[in-house]
């Protein structure tokens, strides 16, 4: 009986291991791809790095921060060849921001059935006449895919966004 509780409790924790593994690298690409809105901010605003860092922190949500960016490109006399690469990078950002928002506003503890690891959302859902806590949802093969996935787009993302502020001139 002992051994199979140490299995058991050895599996528990191999898979929340990868599930915090997986959760910091995509935190890290998040922050690292997010962090180019610096560039693109610079170059919309005809300013240099430093001021944009500024600018960039005072701003203390990614939605604050594309919409920024994408209020910029959308400008008046701002010309399309500018305008819709910016907006077609700031649009793929957001929709991976989904993901990395669930694994960030949440505690984890583990489904005693599955011995999955579980996902507990920090939010305070307000209904007409109540409020619901801390929906869960199981983090299992599927979901740990979908966070390697993300961090795969991530990585594209972040290349193609360096590329498009090298192409456009902007302040590196």
């Amino acid at each position: 009986m002992r051994r199979e509780n140490c299995t058991l409790t050895d599996d528990f924790e191999a898979r929340f291991d990868r599930l915090i593994l997986l959760v910091g690298k995509l935190n890290y690409m998040w922050t690292n791809t997010e962090s180019l809105l610096i560039h693109l901010i610079a170059g919309l605003t005809r300013t240099n790095k430093d001021i944009s860092v500024i600018i960039f922190l005072t701003l203390n949500t990614t939605r604050a921060r594309i919409d920024l960016v994408e209020r910029l490109a959308k400008m008046e006399g701002r010309p399309p060849d500018i305008r819709d690469p910016i907006l077609k990078h700031t649009q793929r950002l957001s929709k991976l921001s989904g993901i990395r928002n669930r694994y960030n506003h949440c505690i984890y503890s583990f489904d005693p059935d599955s011995g999955n690891p579980k996902t507990i959302l920090m939010r305070i859902a307000d209904r007409k006449t109540d409020i619901k806590l801390g929906r869960q949802d199981t983090v299992d093969e599927g979901a740990m895919k979908e966070i390697e996935k993300v961090v795969d787009q991530l990585s594209v993302a972040n290349r193609d966004m360096w590329k498009l502020i090298n192409d456009l001139g902007f302040p590196t």
